[in-house]
């Protein structure tokens, strides 16, 4: 398996189907296909070898397909820059890793000379904006164009083919070192997931390129020869005027983002009926807003993917017959599906053993999706795979149908009064208040309990709400010792560059000068 095979296949059955749309640029996959040969020439005459890494700052475009492309053309290895990150972070991965060529967009171009400052490793530069090309750096389409189209320097199978940092809520940044075996496995079992030729969609990269699971889903869509289509980033309105000109036919978002979409007036003044397949995942989504989405697009199939970095990354996949009709009141919506076609997945206690069906304990996971491990980091690898399995962190329960229900992470579950109460229950809960716009739940200190239970939310434009109007809603679904016993309004939550819920900020002032961060 080698990524840049679905390349090959398409140019050679249907070299001029549009592979790349960004505003007025369009490349049919023979010029996608030459430009990314061109790109991979230019890196290797600017002393890329081998197995060397090239990194990327910048925002959505056709250009970070090519970047993609270009890097395993080369021979080389991608590191792709969490645009959300600090400069200390971004200048982490590129340090760590000794990643000495650097893309650049016009969006980051503010921040490079902070980045140089602390990441000496940088010697070569290339600036893949639209605005002229500050001095000292290359231009991205002068590189193309004055370069042949290079020869493939093929890696494949257990090559490394990208160092995909992960983490940076604590410590430093874990550089997830995944081969050709990984994506490609990955790419295969979406495309299998996916009812249809997947070959026919046009899909839009509107959650961040630099993201795995974006890249996941460009790498499914590559399999087939589809088409796709870029925004810089995610914007409401943006996002349901493209779906409507390009009639786009697949998507992936994070469940904010969904309900962003959903939520806004352009989603109701755009003709989003070409949208056939929304992917989601990142996150759990409320079923409030699973029946939003379904209410707007009513021909539309959702797909769920639960996994991580470390397994390039689905572990699991909830289909479409599971969020509607007949297949919805199964109740497995509220899982996050069964392990995918490449995936094993058990639930284990902290000796490692298998646990009883119905039993919360941690995923554990295995596939050829899997890591060869954390960049420079040994100790870490060995505490995450052991015996051949992954252990995800992540807290869960398996059902006599194989379904996996998410609990939480072990570290988030909150412990009140000595019963156990997984977040995800309550945040569901919660969202069903028509006042609610997103929400989170967190334990905060007690001295009585120990912890209790903590709502963060967003409200809706206008709307208000009582912590006992919550809790009267909360009780109509959860236990009451499940119901917040607090509740703190707040304008936004914070977002990882992921857009997952950064929880560990919402905690901090709750258990300032604490030794311990439990009750």
């Amino acid at each position: 398996m080698y990524l840049t095979q679905s390349l090959h296949r398409a140019v050679r059955i249907h070299p001029k189907k549009l592979a790349t749309i960004f505003g007025a640029r369009r490349h049919d996959y023979a010029t996608a296909t030459d430009r990314v040969a061109r790109l991979a020439g230019a890196l290797r005459a600017l002393g890329v070898s081998t197995g060397d890494r090239v990194g990327i700052l910048s925002l959505n475009s056709d250009r970070y397909f090519e970047y993609y492309y270009a890097t395993w053309w080369a021979g080389a290895v991608v590191n792709p820059c969490n645009t959300r990150w600090s400069v200390a972070e971004i200048a982490y991965s590129l340090q760590d890793c000794d990643t000495r060529v650097l893309l650049v967009d016009d969006a980051f171009l503010p921040r490079l000379a902070e980045i140089r400052a602390q990441a000496s490793c940088l010697s070569v530069l290339i600036h893949c904006g639209d605005e002229p090309t500050p001095e000292g750096l290359l231009r991205y389409d002068d590189l193309i164009s004055r370069t042949a189209p290079a020869e493939e320097h093929v890696r494949a199978g257990e090559d490394l083919a990208g160092i995909f940092y992960t983490g940076g809520t604590t410590g430093f940044p874990k550089g997830v070192m995944l081969p050709h075996r990984a994506l490609y496995a990955n790419a295969l079992a979406l495309s299998a997931a996916y009812v249809g030729d997947i070959g026919q969609l046009v899909g839009l990269h509107a959650a961040p390129m630099f993201h795995l699971a974006d890249g996941m889903f460009m790498g499914a869509l590559a399999v087939g020869g589809a088409t796709h289509v870029m925004l810089p980033a995610f914007k409401p309105d943006e996002v349901a005027a493209v779906i409507e000109s390009e009639k786009v036919s697949a998507a992936l978002l994070v469940p904010t983002m969904i309900q962003m979409l959903v939520d806004s007036p352009a989603a109701r003044e755009r003709d989003l009926s070409s949208l056939q397949m929304l992917m989601y995942g990142g996150s759990p989504i409320a079923e409030a807003v699973i029946d939003r989405a379904l209410a707007l697009m009513p021909r539309l199939n959702m797909l769920q993917a639960y996994g991580m970095t470390e397994m390039a990354p689905v572990v699991t996949i909830l289909g479409a017959e599971y969020h509607a009709g007949e297949g919805r009141k199964l109740g497995k919506v509220r899982s996050a599906g069964r392990p995918c076609s490449i995936c094993d997945a058990k639930i284990v206690d902290e000796d490692g053993h298998e646990v009883a069906r119905g039993t919360v304990g941690e995923i554990a996971t295995r596939g050829p999706g899997m890591m060869l491990g954390y960049w420079n980091k040994p100790k870490e690898t060995g505490n995450a795979i052991r015996d051949g399995w992954y252990f995800t962190g992540d807290g869960a329960y398996m059902d006599d149908d194989g379904f996996i229900f998410i609990a939480d992470r072990l570290k988030d579950m909150i412990v009140t009064g000595g019963e156990n109460v997984y977040s995800v229950e309550v945040e569901n809960a919660v969202a069903q208040h028509p006042a609610v716009l997103q929400c989170a739940v967190i334990a905060i200190p007690d001295d009585r309990w120990g912890e209790l239970v903590h709502a963060c939310v967003v409200l809706r434009p206008g709307a208000a709400v009582t912590l006992e109007e919550l809790q009267a809603k909360c009780k109509e679904r959860i236990a009451n010792y499940k119901v917040p016993r607090s509740m703190q309004v707040v304008e936004a939550l914070p977002m990882s560059g992921a857009g997952k819920i950064l929880k560990n900020k919402l905690r901090e002032p709750h258990w300032a000068g604490r030794e311990r961060r439990v009750g």
